[in-house]
């Protein structure tokens, strides 16, 4: 390919470029090269032989992964650099040392691992548009890469050691946390900086039982194991484990199977070494010297020793008498003028210290505080000290105490998170806390702390495994752990007592999870460096921490392990005695669960005032938009309000309230903007919009209207809609029916209980009126044609279908009033005498014979007019006309009012009379009674019509189709059919009867 083709700018300049003056070789693919000392050229200014972006490149295969190391292209500068890639994950590792000599006595070694989100082709969402501040993964992936490496700089080497880890790009599939730390291991090789690498890192991942290699994101969520495991050839390093209740003997399984997997990439790191390493810099290492120590040993190891044969001593007793001793050394040295040995007095005292403590246990089999070396501190623990929160626990162990705290939110508080890998959101969160009194120290509150993030995710990792599932339990969660005494293992306390603090939330957690911190003594030949001797310790103490080999923590329930973290003193431990920790571990994780379970073995129920409810409501997203609000202000002002969470989701809405108060407030307030569906017979609140003569309109329900009628304000007599409410007014009303239109209609009346005043407008001897009772309308199925042809006409009716909360369709006229009491109609009965058919027609009437079959009463009617001040039901007789009122035109009949209280309804013929108005006088007769006494009305003139009186004679509820003397007078719906004139011209009519 030619050079024009390839870069077609250069091809009109390259007769003219010198390119041997300037020693260039060649153009390559667009690349420029340099000559080598093997090739002629002219003279020239740069020196010969220069390499300029000298590469070296090792590619190795581990579980069918390509994996690659290169130096030499970038970050030529440092110490040493690599460049380690899998698939499309490359990550850059750089190590750079201080110069000069180091004045100190611990080594300085700082490891930052950063994500930009360049690495995935994302702008950041910050204000600045730039990273800031180290996130908690940072902070944890620093953290994993730390604890391997530190182990392995030589004993005196001070120089202040600073790691960089940075991600280049990411394809989302792999997390290059494990990368990162594998390219520092290859990094400090290649350095000049003395170090006793190189370690191979490696994540272990198990679906279905079958360990994965190197798994991916994907797998690892499907997973019950995430597995980080760091080693040198023949000890381990460091473990980092989360797991769902993986059992100690197949973790024993997969550690074995990551050791052999991880000292895989060792051979490639010493091979790239060879190539591409340099020569290992002289360093100063700051030693003490033999003489310092033995000085030490004989002015100090009587007095530590007593001290610490000593197990009366408490932990702030036993450091007082050491920092006396230390003093007295002091004195004697400056007696003595021995310089040498004051400038390492601290140091030198401590190695004593830890000379004699290890002895102890070794040799005696006892530890500082006379415990035996499997035995646990006293344990105490107590949950819902704090009641007013909404879960809390005080867990003590010796003197360690931790308090933890559980606060709810809405799904909308999870956590954010901006990671490269993994979910974008977490619901559950442990926060660690480790103030300065703890330790009876002066300290000042900083950012976060790296140790505090790394102790709050390892009791995060293990509660997290005995959490509900998000669709069972759709809280966001917060555990705050908050130290308030440390002697030892407060991370495994945290797990302890957040668990606790778990239950007594009443979060459906699936059982106690606990912790236990293992510690571990040996006996090390100085010259091989080989383990002769070791005790393992159960629950060690800080002391024992400090002067022991190692710190490992794991937790768990009575079932499995579910977090793990191995950190180590020395160059290594074998894994067989890392394997040997899992039994007692599992003993002492029993024996505190124990204790836990004696004070809270199962959730609390959240039937207290304080407990803190969840609802999860469906809306259209037009509705959701409504309560959002411009840019929101709706929803938030709700919020400020209330104080509760509100969260939106596509058609759903989350609200996580403190208490029940709160949730019936925020749900009152949303169902006004918002609204939900329409219940018959549920209550609403609403403000009234306009007043009319007939009712009132209400704006309720999310902006729906509703009418109020006049008659359905109160039970007393209205005669002004505004004497009763006003515009703007705020009601709470009951929804009574729907029209086939749509139309709502609402009860003031029906949301307070009814007043025993009616009884006045009663005549004596009657009993009072009685509300129409619920879920009375007819099947169609439970009728005869012709009552199943009469009900759908009734439903026709646009206010006559508008049920009420009971489905009663007569639910917008006024309550029906009783005819006839039960005792009365009975005594009728027995007075009509043999004459009477099966219908029992009261004998004060005049009536024909009633026949059941085809529902046909033949009437003789008597003609009696009655006067409209005396109309009642009581002296309402067959054939008595009566002055009638329009009380309410409807779509295809009125509401007459007939007096006394009583009202019917009249239905209008195809080709009849149509055009009345309310107040119109119409004359009616009484055509008709029910076989108990009920009375029909008809007109007195010869056309077709139907009448119908609604009657709640009894009150009772419930009869369907047929007549049941034993629960007393049914509620009946009428319906008289004229068939031929019926005034006048015949005494005759038939008449439809339908029981509901």
């Amino acid at each position: 390919m030619s050079v024009a083709r390839t870069n077609p700018l250069l091809g009109p300049l390259l007769p003219h470029l010198p390119w041997r003056r300037f020693n260039f070789r060649a153009i390559c693919s667009g690349r420029l090269d340099f000559l080598s000392d093997s090739e002629p050229s002219e003279p020239s200014s740069v020196t010969r032989g220069t390499k300029v972006l000298e590469t070296f490149r090792e590619e190795f295969e581990i579980a069918n992964k390509l994996i690659s190391f290169e130096t030499g292209k970038i970050a030529r500068f440092a110490n040493g650099a690599v460049v380690m890639a899998m698939d499309e994950t490359k990550v850059l590792s750089t190590v750079a040392s201080a110069k000069g000599d180091a004045v100190r006595d611990f080594l300085p070694l700082t490891v930052d691992y950063q994500e930009k989100q360049y690495a995935q082709g994302v702008i950041p969402n910050t204000f600045m548009r730039r990273e800031g501040a180290p996130k908690e993964r940072e902070l944890l992936c620093g953290r994993l890469i730390d604890r391997p490496i530190r182990p392995l700089f030589p004993a005196g080497f001070y120089h202040e050691v600073q790691v960089m880890a940075s991600v280049l790009s990411s394809d989302g599939k792999q997390d290059p946390d494990v990368i990162a730390a594998n390219a520092t291991s290859t990094a400090l090789m290649l350095s000049d900086i003395p170090w006793g690498g190189p370690i191979g890192v490696i994540r272990i991942g198990r679906i279905c039982g079958q360990f994965i290699i190197n798994p991916s994101m994907d797998e690892l969520s499907l997973g019950d194991l995430n597995l980080v495991y760091a080693c040198t050839k023949d000890k381990t390093l460091m473990i980092d484990v989360q797991a769902r209740e993986i059992s100690e003997k197949d973790l024993a399984a997969g550690l074995r199977l990551a050791h052999s997997e991880a000292v895989k990439y060792l051979e490639p790191q010493i091979r790239f070494a060879a190539k591409a390493g340099k020569q290992k810099k002289e360093y100063k290492l700051s030693m003490i010297s033999e003489r310092a120590i033995e000085n030490i040993r004989n002015l100090a190891e009587a007095p530590i020793e007593a001290v610490f044969t000593d197990p009366t001593y408490g932990k702030f007793e036993r450091g007082a008498a050491l920092d006396k001793i230390t003093q007295d050394v002091r004195i004697a040295l400056e007696d003595e003028c021995d310089e040498e040995t004051l400038k390492v007095l601290s140091k030198a005292v401590d190695t004593v210290r830890k000379q004699v403590v290890r002895r102890r246990i070794i040799k005696e089999g006892f530890r500082v505080d006379g415990r035996h070396l499997d035995e646990v501190r006293p344990i105490f623990c107590e949950a819902g000290n704090l009641p007013a929160l909404h879960g809390s626990s005080l867990f003590s162990r010796g003197e360690t105490q931790v308090l933890c705290t559980v606060t709810l939110g809405a799904p909308g508080d999870a956590q954010r998170l901006e990671s490269l890998v993994g979910p974008s959101t977490k619901r559950f969160m442990l926060h660690y806390s480790f103030p300065p009194f703890s330790i009876n120290e002066v300290g000042k509150r900083v950012g976060l702390n790296r140790r505090e993030v790394g102790h709050g995710t390892l009791a995060e990792k293990a509660l997290l495994a005995v959490l509900p599932p998000e669709d069972d339990f759709p809280y966001t969660v917060r555990v705050n752990s908050e130290v308030m005494a440390s002697d030892g293992s407060t991370s495994m306390a945290s797990v302890c007592g957040g668990s606790m603090a778990l239950m007594d939330a009443g979060i459906p957690v699936r059982e106690h999870a606990a912790g236990v911190s293992m510690g571990l003594v040996s006996d090390i030949d100085p010259i091989t460096g080989e383990i002769k001797d070791y005790r393992i310790l159960t629950d060690i103490l800080g002391l024992e921490d400090h002067l022991g080999d190692m710190d490992f923590k794991i937790a768990g329930t009575r079932k499995g392990i579910t977090a793990i973290q191995l950190d180590i003193k020395p160059a290594g431990i074998p894994l067989d005695i890392i394997c040997e920790c899992l039994e007692p571990a599992f003993r002492g994780r029993l024996h505190i669960l124990d204790y836990m379970e004696q004070e809270i073995n199962a959730p609390r129920s959240q039937d207290d005032k304080n407990s803190p409810r969840l609802a999860t409501l469906k809306y259209s997203n037009d509705s959701i938009r409504r309560l959002i609000g411009p840019l929101g202000a709706l929803k938030r002002k709700i919020e400020d309000e209330t104080g509760a969470r509100i969260s939106v989701g596509d058609g759903m809405i989350t609200i996580v309230a403190k208490n029940q108060s709160v949730m019936e407030k925020v749900q009152e307030k949303i169902d006004f903007i918002v609204g939900r569906e329409i219940e018959i017979g549920g209550i609403y609140k609403g403000i009234v919009t306009s007043v009319k003569e007939y009712g009132a309109f209400v704006e309720f329900n999310g902006g729906q209207q509703g009418l109020l009628h006049i008659s359905e304000l109160s039970y007393e007599s209205v005669s002004k809609v505004s004497d009763v409410v006003s515009v703007g007014q705020q009601l709470s009303l009951k929804c009574i029916g729907q029209d086939v239109r749509g139309n709502i209609k609402l009860s003031l009346k029906a949301t307070s209980p009814q007043s025993g005043t009616e009884a006045n407008n009663v005549t004596d001897g009657y009993s009072p009126s009685v509300t129409p009772p619920s879920h009375l309308w007819v099947p169609v199925d439970d009728l005869s044609n012709g009552e199943a042809k009469e009900s759908v006409s009734l439903e026709e009716q646009p206010v006559g279908k508008c049920q009420s909360n009971d489905g009663a369709p007569w639910a917008s006229s006024n309550p029906s009033f009783l005819i006839r009491s039960a005792a009365e109609c009975d005594e009728e009965e027995k007075s009509s005498g043999p004459d009477q058919d099966s219908a029992h027609i009261p004998s004060s009437f005049s009536t024909g014979e009633l026949n059941h079959k085809s529902k046909t009463l033949p009437l003789k009617i008597e003609k009696k007019e009655v006067g409209e001040a005396g109309v009642s039901a009581k002296n309402l007789k067959l054939g008595s006309m009566l002055t009638a009122k329009v009380y309410q035109i409807r779509a295809r009949g009125l509401v007459l009012e007939l007096g006394g209280g009583i009202k019917g309804m009249f239905r209008f013929e195809n080709n009849g009379k149509r055009d009345f108005k309310v107040g119109d006088e119409l004359k009616v007769v009484c055509s008709s009674f029910t076989s108990k006494g009920v009375p029909c009305a008809g007109w007195p003139s010869p056309r077709h019509a139907h009448f119908c009186i609604p009657v709640d004679l009894r009150g009772h509820v419930g009869l369907q189709s047929s007549w049941r003397p034993q629960l007393g007078l049914p509620l009946v719906w009428f319906s008289c059919c004229f068939t031929r004139p019926c005034w006048g011209d015949s005494d005759s009519a038939c008449a439809e009867t339908m029981l509901i």
